[in-house]
């Protein structure tokens, strides 16, 4: 019965921890929560990064083109830095549309 009752408690600790680490780890941090357009342009620019990965890995863009695609995202994030650095760390709605304009361009040719 005792041995019973500490595995029982045994699975329900471990089941709370795992459950508070998911949790913690789906959370906003709390710059994503302060600079939500940053945040936005910036998971834009991760995914599109995926994929051109993706995309040469399958055969589907070249290593050379892959490299420009990384260029232009390079670019993008350098020019979000540079609006965010003139606006106490954040970007204007007008700034994330141009930003998200130019993702735009680049996602257009990933998927060609």
């Amino acid at each position: 019965m005792l041995n019973s009752t500490r595995k029982i408690l045994t699975v329900s600790l471990l089941s709370l921890s795992l459950a508070g680490v998911a949790s913690s780890a789906l959370a906003e941090t709390k710059w994503e929560k302060t600079h939500p357009r940053r945040d936005q342009v910036n998971d834009r620019l991760a995914n599109q990064n995926a994929r051109i990965k993706t995309e040469v890995k399958e055969g589907e863009l070249t290593k050379g083109q892959a490299a420009n695609l990384h260029k232009q995202d390079r670019q993008i994030r350098t020019e979000e830095k540079l609006m965010a650095s003139q606006n106490g760390g954040h970007i204007t709605k007008q700034e994330q549309k141009t930003l998200n304009q130019q993702e735009n361009a680049v996602s257009k040719e990933i998927g060609k």
